[in-house]
């Protein structure tokens, strides 16, 4: 098996530039790339935040072009990312104004983790759990 990221989710923001910076500050990804359209730099047309642990994911602004990516919904993304420490990821979070969905807690399965929603509405799970 490969350590190299195979697996990239892809977000549709309706302010993805905001967006960028609010995962940045309250998760703690890494701004790795962000391209603009030339006549429009509030359209991201591609951007790339990586975790690091690991991996990452992609984005863009929403109603961007007529193709099936463009015209995605935004708001409505689940997103699972593990961490080693949910406790202080948690606080960061919270002091940053993400949405409390489900509180900080240990699982059945031995993982311990947190729900939050970014102001778009997406959903983001962080926790301990690495998969089987």
């Amino acid at each position: 098996m490969s350590d190299l990221t195979a697996v990239w989710p892809i977000l549709a923001f309706r302010d993805a530039r905001a967006a960028s910076r609010f995962l940045v500050e309250a998760f703690g990804f890494e701004e790795r790339a962000v391209y603009a359209r030339d006549e429009d730099p509030s359209i991201v047309e591609h951007g790339e935040l990586r975790w690091p642990l690991g991996g990452g994911i992609m984005f863009g602004s929403a109603g961007k072009d007529d193709s099936p990516f463009g015209q995605r919904a935004p708001g409505n993304d689940s997103v699972y990312v593990v961490c080693d420490d949910p406790d202080a990821l948690f606080e960061r979070a919270s002091a940053a104004g993400a949405e409390i969905v489900r509180p900080l807690k240990d699982e059945d399965y031995g993982s311990r983790g947190f729900t939050v929603r970014d102001p778009e509405g997406n959903l983001w799970s962080f926790g301990t759990y690495r998969g089987e």
